[in-house]
């Protein structure tokens, strides 16, 4: 179970809907307002469903001890499925939250919210250091059941030396300034750099798990792009079609900036032989947990990169030093990487992602640091396009004690580059099958921090893979791998964009996604039905995603949900733009809250523009009906 404990100054809900596993309630459940009140939001997960009176005992437990610090004997049971991605069934989140209830009745003043039902609420936090809390629940009465389930995972999971490693590796942090100074991270002040600081304390901590969930995870649904698909394996996404679209731009984004880049595009297997000589050996130099599946007696593994594919590739191939730098890329959809439960929320992190994976064979170690440098570059382009900018991310550097001294012009050139200070880990034996690594990570408003773009250099799988070329003089040598995906996980640049964007408006701006990248580029709306004709005809003058809110509502409500959807120009057709011929167009970009930008322009100086913002990248065609009133809600 998951808590987070508020202690306001009153709480206050209003149903609005029920879901299909709403509870049954009176009328007067359907509001409620509570004042000086410790508010539990409140999570049943699946392991509570073994023992839920362990789970009730517990969550009682801890609720009564935060409601004795704070001083208040009011509750309020607030149920808030967004605090994780792993939920018991209805019926027992049902029973644990009246059995909170009872156990706390007859000492507190209980309310509880209803279970199942959208519900608008207004909450005031005191702010003091006690006023935000979160606890994890575990009961002791499942601790027998659990073990048992993971001890059968632990023996279809493939743990690898290197996650061992990872684990026991020691490793020495420092902070990289613009003048090749390494500085020990606890004497440098980070104060300048608050989103550095951030990273870094997430980085050293080594905590991934989230104990609730980041604003992207409202805005995923709100926008109706992606949601938690409940019958899959947690971690498993699904995607609506406007979230489809996205998904789809920045895929073809990535692959046309690799082609422009020289790589050629191929596709592997998703599934593997475990037991595969060579796949066994780099299962154990690889950082990450895999899922294992049995097929016709053989043991399998679903792929957590393309690397294998790509290099099973190129040991059949023949390859000339003409030929290199040689360069494949696959849009893996998916990987697969088991990662822990409480780690998983919302886009950030999955076990199904989609990874644009690029692998270069370099003649030597020259000409591998050369395509490293071009590469690093090619990573901050590819996410200033995405519309996450250098000042978005911060950069970490990783690398072996003994590259570093042979090649320290490089790691600073990569400061310099980004024009900031970076954190550096270094090892004085490598662990891994890399000797340098780079990542750009994004840090959010939980101060979670998230890989995006990063490049290896890997001195291990050319010999492991027997992969060779034959060199100018004609003997056969091994070249040097870099891997590299320019972006990173397709859907962690979502994850990134919204989160950003839930950042702006914290701070006063009109959040929005790229033009590009927004499913609905122009919204058209009608004043009243007599405008239809006209509205439809001014849609087809557009060369891009149009569509028309053709609905029976105000013009305000009308206007008022485009800006819930983020939709970049809004145009508004009523007597006088028939009569003038030009339109009151409203600028998102150019708009502040409240304050909205209008400019009156004709469709094509709309259109101009439009192709001018958009210009270089991919396009797809609108991913709904173009009529509001003919498309279905799916959240």
């Amino acid at each position: 179970m998951q808590l987070l404990l508020i202690h306001s100054d009153y709480i206050e809900y209003q149903t609005k809907k029920q879901t299909p596993v709403a509870e049954k309630i009176e009328e007067s459940l359907k509001s409620g307002r509570l004042e000086e009140a410790l508010t539990a939001f409140t999570a049943v997960e699946s392991v509570d469903e073994a023992n839920p009176e362990e789970a009730i005992k517990k969550a009682v437990s801890e609720i009564e001890k935060v409601a004795t610090q704070v001083k208040t004997d009011r509750i309020m049971l607030y149920p808030y499925a967004h605090l994780s991605s792993d939920l018991s069934s209805p019926k027992v989140a049902v029973e644990v939250l009246k059995g909170i209830e009872t156990a706390l009745s007859g000492k507190y003043e209980v309310k509880r919210a209803p279970f199942g039902w959208y519900k608008a609420f207004t909450i005031s936090c005191k702010g003091h250091p006690l006023s935000e809390l979160s606890r994890n629940i575990r009961p002791d009465g499942t601790a027998k059941a659990v073990c048992k389930t993971v001890a059968v995972e632990e023996k279809e999971e493939v743990v690898s030396e290197a996650l061992k490693a990872e684990g026991t590796a020691r490793s020495y942090w420092r902070i990289l300034t613009l003048d090749g100074e390494l500085h020990e991270v606890e004497s440098f002040d980070l104060t300048p750099y608050p989103k550095l600081q951030k990273f870094v304390n997430y980085e050293m901590s080594k905590s991934r798990a989230v104990e609730r969930a980041p604003p992207h995870v409202e805005l995923m649904r709100r926008l109706e792009l992606a949601d938690y698909e409940p019958g899959s394996d947690s971690g498993n996404m699904r995607y609506y079609p406007k979230g489809r679209l996205v998904k789809s731009l920045l895929e073809n984004y990535v692959l046309d900036v690799a082609t422009d880049f020289g790589a050629m595009e191929v596709e592997t297997p998703i599934m593997y032989d475990m037991n595969h000589p060579t796949l066994k050996k780099y299962l154990d130099r690889f950082p990450a947990r895999q899922y294992s599946i049995e097929s016709d007696k053989r043991q399998m593994f679903l792929r957590f990169a393309a690397c294998f594919g790509q290099f099973l590739m190129n040991h059949d191939m023949t390859i000339s030093y003409k030929n290199l730098p040689l360069r494949m890329i696959e849009m893996t959809r998916y990987s697969f990487r088991k990662e822990q439960r409480g780690e998983l929320v919302g886009l950030r992190r999955l076990r199904a992602f989609t990874m644009p994976d690029m692998h270069t064979l370099c003649e030597d170690m020259d000409q591998a640091v050369n395509q490293f440098k071009q590469q690093y570059d090619l990573c901050i382009d590819v996410l200033e396009n995405v519309g996450i900018h250098i000042d978005d991310y911060e950069v970490a550097i990783r690398f072996t004690k003994d590259f570093y001294e042979s090649n320290k012009d490089l790691v600073v050139s990569m400061a310099k580059t980004v024009n900031k200070p970076v954190l550096v880990e270094m090892w004085d034996t490598r662990f891994f099958y890399f000797v340098l690594k780079f990542e750009f990570n994004f840090v959010d408003a939980l101060d979670k921090a998230s890989a995006l773009s990063t490049v290896q250099i890997d001195v291990e799988n050319a010999e492991r893979y027997d992969i060779s070329y034959a060199s100018a003089d004609g003997k056969l040598e091994r070249p040097t791998v870099l891997h590299c995906s320019p972006s990173g996980a397709i859907e962690r640049c979502i994850y990134a964009l919204l989160e950003k964007a839930a950042m702006e408006t914290e701070e006063g701006k009109v959040p929005m996604l790229p033009l590009w990248l927004s499913p609905t580029q122009v919204r058209v709306v009608p004043v009243s039905e007599k405008h239809l004709a006209f509205a439809e005809e001014f849609s087809k003058k557009l060369d891009c995603r149009v569509d028309v809110d053709d609905r029976d509502l105000s013009i305000g409500k009308k206007v008022r949900e485009a800006g819930r959807e983020w939709v970049p120009y809004v145009v508004v057709i009523g007597d006088k733009e028939i009569e003038e011929g030009t339109v009151n167009v409203t600028i998102r970009s150019e708009s502040e809250q409240n304050k909205p930008k209008k400019v009156q322009m004709t469709p094509e100086e709309l259109n101009t523009r439009i192709k001018e913002e958009t210009a270089g990248k991919p396009y797809r065609k609108l991913p709904l009906a173009k009529y509001l009133s003919a498309r279905p809600k799916f959240f």
